[in-house]
């Protein structure tokens, strides 16, 4: 072999020995390493020779890139984290510069990490009464939020932590919203619910709202028991008085709710719950059983009534909203409903008569406002009384959402009681009849005042008693609309008007009363004045 031949043979096997301690090399040189951390999301580990970490990333699937800091060898996220969430961290380090020619100048290693997780112990309690109430989870947590107020960081994260109550007298059961986070940085989960109550060796039941207490128009009805609905009801289900529209669900194992839907329990109505069996409301004192639970509704705000009434034509009045998005849905019409929007009334008629003016008052009890309730009430072929109860509400909102307006215009009667007595009709701004009547001797006078008409009829029989004691049945009166109890407009056969003449009530001309009948349906207002 020559020289030359050995020199190459050798320099051959040089590199592969080389190549081979370089691989060798690469494998089992020390590397960065990611560990859990107590407090922070991980911490890097780095042998001797491994050089110093000079870069961190970190990426959350889905929401990019996540902030971090590394302080003495802690990684920190700079930014909320959802707990449980994985994360993709790579950690860059810089190898000493004498071994850069043998392993290469960076290390680049890429470490799946997960969010830490702490999870609720127990959500439906038993309590004894005078301790502490407390909610568990199965790790440490450092935020805890109560109630729905802001996050609350622990100085020493617990396993255990106390609410701030303790089961006694009226706080013997109850239920708090509690959102909680095993670590600073992380973002609080949604909260769940956690119930206590009194520990006793009979099913419990706590209520929300609590019975007898107010009930939202749209709002839900949750009975929360210390046992599973299954154990305490079986498969049977709650009664629910006056049938609404809605269904039971079940919430969890211990947890049943009612949520209305459509137009929602009655509003100023009472519901009732009838159960299955008996069980004992939490915080009731004694032991004894209840069957049936009880709430109200709100009464519809009055002033709310009028906007209604306004916007479906039934006042002479218009109503504009002058603030805030307008109620077109049906939750917004019940919230308003109660808390009514902002707005203002405009007379539909620049000369609406000042008798009709008076009888007006925005947000109070009016004739006016009876009057287009009764009306309205007589549209719906409802009873007329006048009262705006849950049927009249839910007419009043669904019409509103159709735009259900009524379109016959506005009528007002008033009759003058000095002589020469006349009536006057008014129909959309302009009196368009004027007429001779006869209003009530002295013996039996046409009463003062302003009054919705509550019966209209075509023809009817009329009787009573005359002013000496005898009585009297006129069969066969045309045009009759009853006001004031037993006061009607009505035509009859006299040979003059324009003088007392009749028992209280405003005689016309059959022309002119014929004339008049149409525009005084149920609810139009007559004003009877001197």
């Amino acid at each position: 072999m020559t020289k030359a031949r050995v020199l190459v043979v050798t320099a051959v096997v040089v590199v592969v020995v080389l190549g081979v301690l370089a691989g060798v090399a690469i494998v089992f040189w020390p590397k960065v390493h990611v560990r859990p951390a107590a407090q922070a999301l991980a911490r890097v580990t780095l042998p001797g020779f491994a050089g110093r970490v000079v870069a961190v990333r970190a990426s959350a699937p889905g929401e990019g890139d996540v902030p971090l800091r590394l302080s003495h060898g802690q990684i920190w996220p700079l930014r909320q984290v959802a707990a449980g969430r994985p994360l993709i961290v790579q950690v860059t380090v810089r190898r000493p510069g004498w071994s850069g020619w043998l392993v290469g100048h960076l290390e680049r290693r890429t470490f799946s990490v997960a969010t830490p997780t702490a999870h609720l112990v127990g959500r439906w309690l038993q309590v004894t009464t005078g301790s502490p109430v407390t909610v568990a989870f199965d790790a440490p947590v450092t935020l805890v939020a109560l109630r729905g107020s802001a996050a609350r960081r622990l100085a020493v994260p617990q396993r255990v932590v106390p609410i701030g109550v303790v089961a006694s007298g009226a706080s013997g059961a109850g239920a708090v919203d509690v959102a909680a986070a095993a670590r600073s940085w992380e973002r609080l989960p949604a909260p769940i619910k956690v119930s206590w109550f009194p520990a006793r060796p009979y099913a419990q039941l706590l209520v929300e709202p609590a019975p007898s207490a107010k009930l939202a128009p749209a709002g839900r009805l949750t009975l929360t028991f210390s046992e599973p609905v299954t154990t305490v009801f079986g498969a049977a289900r709650p009664r629910l008085t006056p049938a609404t529209t809605g269904r039971w669900r079940v919430l969890d194992a211990h947890t049943l709710a009612f949520q209305p839907s459509g137009l929602g329990f009655g509003l100023g109505g009472d519901v009732r719950v009838d159960l299955p069996v008996g069980v004992h409301v939490a915080g009731q004192a004694g032991a004894t059983l209840t069957r049936s639970l009880h709430w109200s509704v709100p009464q519809g705000s009055l002033l709310r009534l009028q906007q209604l009434l306004a916007g479906l034509g039934y006042l002479p009045l218009d109503w504009q909203q002058t603030a805030g998005a307008a109620p077109k849905s049906l939750s917004s019409q019940l919230e308003a409903a109660v808390s009514p929007p902002a707005g203002r009334f405009t007379w539909r008629f620049a000369n609406s008569p000042t008798e009709l003016r008076e009888l007006w008052s925005v947000g109070r009890a009016n004739t006016i406002t009876r009057g287009a309730v009764m009306m309205f009430e007589d549209a719906h072929q409802m009873t007329v009384d006048g009262f705006a109860g849950p049927r009249v509400w839910q007419a009043l909102i669904s019409d509103t959402l159709a735009g259900r307006r009524r379109t016959t215009g506005y009528n007002y009667v008033f009759v003058h009681r000095t002589l020469p007595q006349s009536l006057n009709l008014w129909h959309n701004g302009h009196v368009i009849l004027r007429s001779p009547g006869n209003t009530g001797v002295p013996a039996a006078p046409t009463q003062l005042g302003s009054f919705p008409v509550f019966e209209h009829i075509a023809v009817g029989t009329m009787s009573g008693t005359n002013p000496d004691g005898s009585h009297y049945n006129d069969p066969g009166i045309r045009w009759i609309s009853y006001f004031n109890g037993g006061d009607a407009l009505h035509s009859f056969n006299r040979a003059s008007f324009g003088t007392p003449q009749s028992l209280g009530c405003v005689e016309l001309p059959l022309a002119a009363a014929a004339k008049v009948w149409p525009y005084t349906p149920i609810g139009t207002i007559v004003t009877i004045e001197n």
